[in-house]
């Protein structure tokens, strides 16, 4: 590609010459004394072209070779710089896959951690809630128990002491002595009907 540049500009310096040489031959024309390289002198023209071609060697083995090895140079610079740019653009491209990738992971895991609590909790109030529930009813249900114990004893202590008053009343009216055993074995069988009939109630 260098070599086919600098033909190209050979090419070019002698497309330049070319104008130069016919102005010259014109300008030759005009006068007489002046020497012409076309004007049919043919040793002028013989040595202009022995100066021309060596003038061509000389630059192309000391001149050519430097400036062709610079453009090389630059040459692999550039190419080298636009493989190593495109490397690193498949790179990047490579990299920025992942990464969605990676950021689509995360999120698809995001939401199944926030379901999960979502879950987690709406478990967690549905428990407390039946727990309050079955708390609430279990202390309905001691404090309802408790109620009656105290209405059943109420209700017994009412009836012992009514019994013990109608002893002391009916004792006093009929003037009867009842000895300590009777007495109180009549006074148990009366509470514990008045009992029976109480938790009947």
């Amino acid at each position: 590609m260098i070599q086919k540049r600098m033909t190209r500009a050979v090419a070019s310096v002698l497309g330049a010459l070319t104008p130069a040489l016919a102005w010259a031959s014109e300008a030759g024309g005009h006068g007489d004394s002046a020497p012409n390289l076309f004007s049919g002198d043919l040793g002028n023209s013989f040595w202009t072209l022995v100066i021309f071609v060596f003038v061509l060697v000389v630059l192309g083995k000391f001149a050519w070779g430097p400036i062709l090895k610079m453009l090389q140079q630059r040459e692999q610079f550039i190419s080298n710089s636009l493989e190593s740019a495109k490397r690193d653009r498949d790179d990047a491209k490579k990299m920025m896959a992942d990464y969605s990738k990676k950021i689509e992971a995360a999120h698809q895991e995001a939401s199944a951690i926030v379901d999960e609590a979502r879950r987690d909790g709406e478990a967690l109030r549905r428990k407390l809630h039946e727990d309050a529930e079955k708390e609430g009813r279990e202390m309905l249900a001691r404090a309802q128990r408790d109620i009656q114990i105290a209405k059943e004893t109420a209700i017994s202590e009412l009836y012992s002491r009514t019994l013990d008053l109608a002893g002391d009343v009916a004792g006093k009216i009929i003037k009867q002595k009842v000895d300590g055993q009777g007495h109180k074995a009549l006074l148990d069988e009366s509470i514990a009907e008045l009992s029976k009939a109480g938790r009947n109630n």
